[in-house]
């Protein structure tokens, strides 16, 4: 009688250890498959970014050697300004994507770019 009752047991008990083998195997394969597409989508992201700001950075130089020769009080109010896109630039954080103020330097570098668009408009 002990072996028939340890054969019941093994029958009813077996959708408990199905289900709990399933969740094991789906959250071991979900982990795994969440890495590789938080990589994809951190490389897209991460480009996109470093895009954006090369071409932030390639405007600033253009123009700091465009304005080098010039010496009216004008020309140096606009100076100063892209020299300090440029400094924020150059302090970006490229190589570290757990920075936190991350999205905030990248917002303010946009607000130094913007205003130095709207000072060279009046060339």
């Amino acid at each position: 009688m002990a072996g028939s009752q340890d054969m019941f047991d093994a029958i009813v008990m077996a959708d408990e250890r199905f289900h709990g083998e399933g969740y094991q195997e789906g959250y071991e394969e979900g982990n795994s498959l969440g890495i590789i597409e938080g990589r994809q989508y951190g490389t897209l992201h991460g480009a996109k970014i470093g895009s954006e700001i090369g071409c932030y950075q390639g405007f600033a130089f253009a123009w700091r050697c465009l304005l080098h020769t010039c010496t009216t009080e004008k020309d140096s109010k606009k100076m100063k300004a892209l020299e300090s896109l440029i400094e924020m630039i150059q302090k970006f954080p490229y190589d570290d994507p757990t920075y936190d103020k991350l999205h905030e330097d990248l917002d303010k570098i946009r607000g130094k770019f913007k205003q130095v668009c709207s000072l060279y408009v009046s060339l």
